[in-house]
């Protein structure tokens, strides 16, 4: 476990998944955990009732991205959550819901309204959820963004979302540069298949079958695989990383199965 008493987090997308998994392994290491969603306010009391049962604190905070006004939104509620507190971790792990955008992604069917809820979502939002950020943010703190193995998998009926996670992870790199001033890292997460109650997909044998035959380890990933992944690059111990993607895919496509 590593240690981050006395640190406080931000995590968007937190009710859920991956997101509530980050949290609550942000909780459980010391932090004090804003736990963002959109919509579904049930599922982020889960969460947060989730931490405090466990010992940790935290609190919800509510903004739905892609909707005016939503950076501020976020702030407003996250300011007041803190009670004058510095921001010390923000992930940036929400992305866009809505599987039918996702799937219907392939260059024929792709809407130029699909487009901009993608974009919306997994781009435009971080990007200025970090500008707004940075007057709370202490030196030395720690941006996490969560990317996709999209990137580097051609995968022809994700092409707006593989191009936001494209996206994001030059925004990283960049960003990576220009807070390095004060001490700011900023890092990216690539997760792979995950088992989560949002992917769809994998609830299908045949296809978990075949992403496992894919995958070097063997196995589809876990929420707290990606969870350990962003503990790290938010402690101290990876203080002086910066500016890199870490492949949280279990070794996913790394190449022909046959040779081993």
């Amino acid at each position: 476990m590593t240690d981050l008493k006395g640190k406080t987090a931000l995590v968007t997308g937190a009710s859920k998944g991956m997101g509530r998994a980050i949290a609550q392994r942000l909780a459980g290491d010391g932090a004090l955990v804003a736990v963002h969603y959109g919509r579904d306010a049930e599922a982020a009391k889960e969460t947060v009732a989730a931490i405090e049962q466990a010992g940790g604190e935290a609190f919800p905070v509510r903004a739905e991205f892609g909707t005016d006004g939503d950076v501020r939104t976020l702030l407003t509620g996250l300011t007041a959550g803190l009670q004058g507190l510095s921001l010390d971790i923000l992930v940036n792990n929400a992305a866009c819901g809505n599987q039918e955008t996702v799937r219907a992604g392939s260059v024929d069917r792709l809407t130029p309204e699909q487009f901009d809820e993608v974009f919306a979502i997994n781009v435009k939002a971080p990007l200025f959820l970090v500008q707004a950020a940075l007057p709370l943010m202490a030196d030395g703190g720690r941006v996490v963004n969560i990317s996709s193995l999209a990137t580097r998998v051609a995968l022809p009926y994700q092409i707006a979302y593989a191009m936001t996670k494209g996206a994001l992870e030059v925004m990283s790199r960049t960003l990576a540069n220009a807070l390095g001033a004060r001490g700011i890292t900023v890092n990216t997460v690539s997760p792979g298949a995950t088992d989560t109650d949002v992917t769809d997909t994998l609830r299908d044998p045949e296809i978990r079958t075949v992403l496992t035959g894919l995958t070097a380890l063997g196995r589809i990933g876990r929420p707290a695989d990606i969870a350990d992944a962003v503990a790290f690059l938010a402690s101290d111990d990876a203080r002086w990383v910066t500016g890199n993607v870490i492949d949280a895919t279990g070794g996913a496509y790394l190449g022909p199965m046959w040779a081993r």
